[in-house]
């Protein structure tokens, strides 16, 4: 099979078939009793060699392990297909955690399916190739007219699976993704009336950044740095910082080209002609770099149902490391609450935009947050068209509470009135937690107590769990009462893996 996803007609029937998502949202989501089967591809159907930097990528698959907890609807079927087979202790933690639901109930309406290929290629891609998995799956949905596919992000690999299956995507149609990218971003942003770091977007060369640096600093004289990103860039693994120390007077462009191979790249083992290659490739943009003391850099996130309703859904502090600090290591729920009331109306500002385009589901608004005399001052740096960091551990926190978020104040409240927060991380590492087996993280959580308790609404939820053992990587929901609470039982838990893992 070629690596060409988009057939002739293709664009114009998918919109066909998305029509039918209307249908179910309006008669099937409102009535957990109603039967539907749910099909989940978790498919990170992006750029192969910037994936190939994080570690363990194959194994975020796994991420989307969040929506087993749909199984707590009793008539709800799920089918969930992955590269490589999924640990059965794994599936088990995960069903452990539907209230009320016996397993066996649960485990009965879940079909697990995989490709048994482990390769760097996309899931999706795998699945295509794959007549008789294919109907497997076909097998397995039964009624198409109550059912619906989820995907990590919708490419066109996405859109032709959805038409061979004749299955409608809850996701933005592919042809609206460039609204997504960099550039597509700033151009958001701007027509939204959202501030947004001075800077230029549909750049194509190494000609096109050297310009667009010597115009940033042009402008500004005081400019100290500059980030270049690739269009298509996820977790800071596009991201590039220019710095403008040193530079003269006179002769700008001649000393900024000579000085673009010390950038500090965001991702490891990146040098300036590997950089080159890909933003040829991709794309992208450069913008002022913004600093500040206290620096934050918060996120909103957002949802547009099949009705074109516009839902703001949760805000989150982002935390980032790295080599240039620009690295999604995590998030704390929510934002603070000095800015997340702003952050989220300014977020909303370019999520009304978006659905004036006919953008489908959920994403975020990414924001450079800085403190002033007046106030907070946030600039927006990018939108995220997909599910990402923070978009499982708040499904998570959704499914395992049954709380609401509150818009008007920003907070989650359980149905008995009770706030909770959390911290999240996909990146938990250490060459100590190599060796680890699903079922030895699991006893460490249960043997110290901080397990999520049902009772209580709080402790950890781990996923990622497939990356462990390998990698020596995890992901973790820490669930508080407090923000304060939360990030301390993520430290009383990484504490935990560390002694217990110094002694094993």
């Amino acid at each position: 099979m070629t690596e060409a996803f988009t057939e002739p007609g293709d664009i114009e029937a998918f919109g066909r078939l998305q029509e039918r998502l209307g249908d179910i949202y309006r008669d099937v989501f409102p009535n957990p009793l109603m039967p539907r089967t749910v099909l989940i591809v978790p498919s990170l159907s992006l750029d192969p060699e910037v994936l190939a930097r994080i570690d363990g990528v194959r194994h975020y698959e796994e991420r989307m392990l969040c929506l087993l907890l749909l199984l707590r609807m009793p008539e709800t079927r799920v089918i969930y297909v992955t590269s490589g087979p999924i640990d059965e202790a794994t599936i088990d933690y995960y069903l452990h955690l539907l209230e009320g639901v016996p397993h066996r109930h649960a485990r009965e309406r879940l079909t697990l399916l995989n490709c048994q290929d482990m390769s760097d290629r996309a899931l999706t891609a795998k699945i295509l190739e794959r007549p008789r998995l294919m109907k497997r799956i076909g097998d397995a949905i039964g009624d198409k007219s109550a059912s619906h596919m989820v995907c990590y992000t919708v490419s066109e690999i996405e859109r032709r699976l959805a038409l061979e299956l004749d299955l409608p995507i809850y996701g933005c149609d592919p042809k609206l993704l460039p609204h997504g990218s960099k550039s597509g971003g700033r151009k958001i942003f701007r027509e939204a009336g959202v501030l947004m770091p001075d800077g230029f977007e549909d750049l194509e060369s190494e000609k096109d950044i050297i310009d667009s640096l010597v115009e940033l600093k042009r402008r500004d004289p005081q400019l100290r740095r500059a980030v270049v990103k690739y269009n298509e860039g996820f977790s800071g693994e596009g991201n590039a910082t220019f710095d403008f120390e040193g530079c003269p007077e006179t002769g700008l462009e001649a000393w900024i080209a000579a000085h673009l191979p010390q950038m500090d790249f965001g991702a490891h083992d990146l040098d300036w002609d590997i950089y080159r290659g890909k933003f040829a490739e991709m794309g992208g943009i450069v913008e002022a770099f913004v600093d500040g003391e206290n620096k934050r850099s918060p996120s909103a996130q957002f949802r547009i149902d099949p009705a074109g309703h516009v839902e703001a859904i949760s805000t989150h502090d982002q935390v980032l490391g790295g080599l240039t600090d620009q690295e999604f290591l995590g998030a704390l729920f929510p934002a603070d609450e000095a800015y997340r009331l702003e952050v989220q109306a300014e977020g909303m500002k370019a999520a009304k935009a978006l659905a004036s385009k006919g953008v489908l589901g959920r994403f975020a608004v990414d924001f450079i947050s800085v403190p002033e005399e007046t106030g907070w001052k946030h600039y927006a740096i990018e939108i995220n068209l997909r599910k990402g960091g923070t978009t499982h551990p708040f499904i998570m926190l959704q499914y395992l509470t049954d709380g609401i978020y509150d818009s008007a104040t920003g907070l989650f409240n359980t149905p008995q009135g009770e706030q909770r927060c959390y911290y999240a991380t996909d990146n938990l590492a250490s060459d100590g937690y190599r060796g680890l087996l699903p079922e030895d993280l699991i006893d460490i959580a249960v043997r110290n107590g901080i397990h999520f308790h049902g009772a209580t609404q709080t402790g950890v939820v781990f996923h990622l769990i497939g990356a462990l053992s390998e990698f020596g990587k995890l992901g973790a929901v820490c669930v508080g009462r407090s923000r304060q609470d939360a990030e301390e039982l993520y430290r009383a838990m990484v504490a935990i893996l560390d002694r217990e893992c110094a002694h094993r």
